[in-house]
């Protein structure tokens, strides 16, 4: 399947690089049944919402990543934090004008010192001057909100703003791990959730998956089936597990709340029952997947020839994603993660 396949044509000042009050965003909506294309606002999407549903989202806290940095020669470097490992060192993203060389020391804007250990194209090991186990610690008080760089682009400016770390971030986020926001839940507020609640009959569920760097990569091959999928971590509760299955299997609708939770479903029902507990997936959805767990998807507007435009094509029909795509730049909505939202039914 030729990437080409998954291109569309966006004027880039249809990206969003500002967020809206939350709950203010349009809402397109998709049914596969009939293939109706409806203009909606999110405000909207409890009506969408009965007592046969359950509805599912990703609880995973957006890490302050990026730090910054200069080399002894006064060279700018970036970093993007992706984890500590047992040994003390970090592994990042690291960008500067010239590649960072193993033993080079940069000293960080807060005053710290890491050392370069090891570094293959990006891909960069460093051992801070500080305990690695106080690395989460470091970027709360120092770090900068990831954005996506097409918003950063939009903007003009290199850094996110003091504001970005409330709004890259769902009302309802508890456990540290993205490097990206699962910003279909950018929509929500705390009296959405309990309405939803109050609608479903409490059957509102959380389950997290850490979004990865693969976020930020784009698809290189030419070919869909030849692209390497990135890993990411997730979790789900035992008990949130066994809810969710009695819940599949009486016949409720599961709704996901992002491609995340997409991910993290499909993932731990791989071999049938949704099974609890950690895990790390590469799951690839592409056109072809059959899908296990999921019934129903809100979504925010993807990025040409994306893995994640591809899940929705798998989940809806790449040509009615397409369209609905087409009619979403003719009616100018908003796109991508500040963006507006589609509902696939």
């Amino acid at each position: 399947m030729d990437i080409s396949l998954f291109d569309y044509d966006l004027p880039e000042e249809l990206i969003a690089a500002e967020p809206l009050p939350r709950g203010h965003s349009r809402m397109m909506v998709v049914s596969r049944k009939d293939e109706k294309i409806e203009h909606r606002r999110f405000a909207n999407f409890l009506s969408f919402v009965d007592g046969n549903s359950t509805v599912v989202l990703n609880e995973s806290r957006v890490i302050p990543a990026r730090f910054f940095g200069k080399k002894a020669t006064g060279g700018a470097v970036e970093f993007l934090y992706l984890g500590t490992n047992p040994d003390g060192t970090c592994d990042t993203l690291a960008r500067s004008s010239k590649p960072l060389r193993p033993g080079e020391a940069v000293t960080l804007l807060s005053g710290d010192v890491v050392t370069v250990l090891e570094r293959t194209g990006e891909a960069c090991r460093i051992r801070p001057s500080f305990p690695a186990a106080a690395m989460l610690s470091f970027l709360e008080k120092h770090g900068d909100i990831p954005l996506p760089p097409y918003i950063l682009k939009r903007r003009g400016e290199r850094r996110s703003r003091a504001e970005d770390r409330e709004s890259y971030q769902t009302v309802y986020a508890h456990t540290m791990g993205s490097v990206a926001a699962p910003t279909a839940g950018l929509h929500f507020t705390g009296e959405v959730i309990e309405q939803l609640r109050e609608r479903t009959g409490r059957h509102v569920e959380f389950v997290t998956l850490h979004v990865g760097s693969g976020t930020f990569l784009p698809v290189k091959a030419n070919r869909v089936e030849e692209h390497l999928m990135h890993r990411e971590a997730y979790y789900i509760a035992p008990e949130t597990a066994e809810r969710l299955n009695t819940d599949k299997k009486r016949g409720r609708r599961i709704l996901a709340v992002g491609t995340t939770t997409v991910r993290a479903l499909e993932s731990a029902s791989a071999g049938g029952d949704l099974k609890g507990g950690s895990g790390e997936t590469n799951l690839f959805i592409y056109p072809g997947y059959e899908f296990r767990f999921v019934d129903a998807l809100l979504t925010n507007f993807h990025l040409p020839r994306s893995t994640l435009l591809m899940m929705v094509s798998a989940f809806a029909g790449r040509d009615l994603i397409l369209r609905a795509y087409r009619e979403a730049v003719a009616e100018r909505y908003r796109f991508f993660s500040y963006g507006d939202c589609m509902l696939i039914l």
